[in-house]
């Protein structure tokens, strides 16, 4: 730095704190000046807001635009075009519906609902993606150069001119001891950045009419969005309610349990105590002879099958596992929770019981008998 240069420096440190500690008085500007310098720095204000404001509403996670931000700045450093695009929220969502719907199954009413609106939901993200790349364009990049060239001068002419004023005031002050042309260059200079900062104030003032014409193109992007959007649930409002109407007419289908296993006892020495279920179905039979073996029931063993029962009690019976529908002639069916009164022992397969004024006959892994046997 010269000495002319140091000089300069030490004047005007030594009147800012004359002003801030002595109380002096400074030049004072004219309230013209002070009102134009409020009004831009409201505007600079808002220019800056508002492109900050935008970015998060178009990318409202703040670590994913961080995170972005690094990698655009190391595909313009690898010289890469292309960088990585914003993971818009409809675009998760419609990932995770479509994904899920799938592994249901298409036919499957809900899972064929979840990959429609997971289609539907990855255009709306495509969509969104076309508004950020509009509003960039049209409305953030036009307001970041406002802020970038048309709000750094006024603030570069601001700050010379304070520094200047202060250079002035300081040699006013100790006129006597500098000279008079010095002085009245040093008027000059603060003269000369005092019309430099009103007129940068005033050109940013005077853009209003750009400023008003970004907005509209900004409101013009977020309509053509909306539009699209719109368009896009519309039509999958319509699918949907197809698929309601169609669910609807379709008859309900019951749920049927299947069969429960059932112990076997059989070949007791090569069990290892744990459970050993018998087929998931009941066996296949045959319809019964014309004329088939019975009698009343004997205290006997159920070991000893070909024998008959009898319960000096009561009449034994039996209770339905599960509903069985009648496919011969002489065949009893019943529901699950039936309680059937046995009539006699047929073979090691068959039961004759009665149930509601009906006899007939029916396959005893059917029922479990509620009368206790004797042994």
């Amino acid at each position: 730095m010269s000495i002319t240069g140091f000089k300069k420096q030490f004047y005007k440190a030594s009147q800012m704190v004359s002003e801030k500690v002595g109380g002096a008085e400074g030049t004072k500007l004219d309230e013209d000046f002070k009102d134009l310098e409020r009004r831009a720095d409201v505007t600079s204000k808002a220019v800056v807001e508002v492109i900050n404001k935008t970015s998060e509403y178009l990318q409202p996670n703040p670590a994913t635009r961080a995170k972005l931000s690094m990698l655009n700045t190391v595909s313009k450093i690898r010289g890469q075009v292309k960088s990585p695009g914003y993971p818009q929220p409809e675009g998760l969502l419609g990932e995770c519906m479509t994904k899920y719907g799938r592994e249901m199954g298409e036919d499957n009413n809900f899972g064929g609902a979840l990959v429609d609106i997971g289609e539907s939901m990855k255009r709306m993200a495509e969509v969104k993606d076309s508004l950020d790349i509009d509003v960039k364009q049209n409305f953030i990049d036009p307001l970041q150069a406002v802020a970038e060239k048309d709000i750094k001068d006024i603030q570069h002419h601001l700050k010379k001119l304070e520094g200047r004023r202060l250079d002035y005031d300081y040699k006013k002050k100790r006129q006597g001891k500098i000279q008079d042309e010095e002085i009245r260059q040093a008027l000059e200079k603060f003269h000369e950045s005092k019309e430099l900062a009103e007129s940068s104030m005033h050109n940013l003032l005077e853009t209003d009419v750009e400023q008003v014409s970004q907005l509209s193109s900004f409101v013009e992007s977020l309509l053509q969005y909306h539009r699209q959007a719109s368009q896009i649930l519309e039509e999958l409002s319509d699918k949907l309610r197809e698929r309601v109407n169609d669910a609807q007419s379709r008859p309900r289908r019951e749920y049927t349990p299947k069969p429960r296993p059932a112990f076997d006892f059989a070949e007791v020495e090569h069990s290892n105590g744990g459970y050993s279920p018998a087929a998931s179905s009941p066996p296949a039979y045959s319809p019964a002879p014309a004329q088939y073996p019975g009698a009343s029931f004997q205290r006997t063993s159920i070991k000893s099958r070909s024998r008959e029962w009898t319960d000096e009690d009561g009449e034994p019976c039996c209770k339905a596992l599960y509903d069985f529908e009648p496919e011969n002639d002489g065949e009893l069916g019943f529901h699950e929770g039936d309680i059937i009164t046995l009539v006699s022992y047929i073979d090691e397969n068959w039961f004759e019981g009665s149930l509601r004024g009906k006899s007939g006959y029916f396959p005893n892994n059917y029922v479990e008998v509620v009368v206790p046997l004797p042994h």
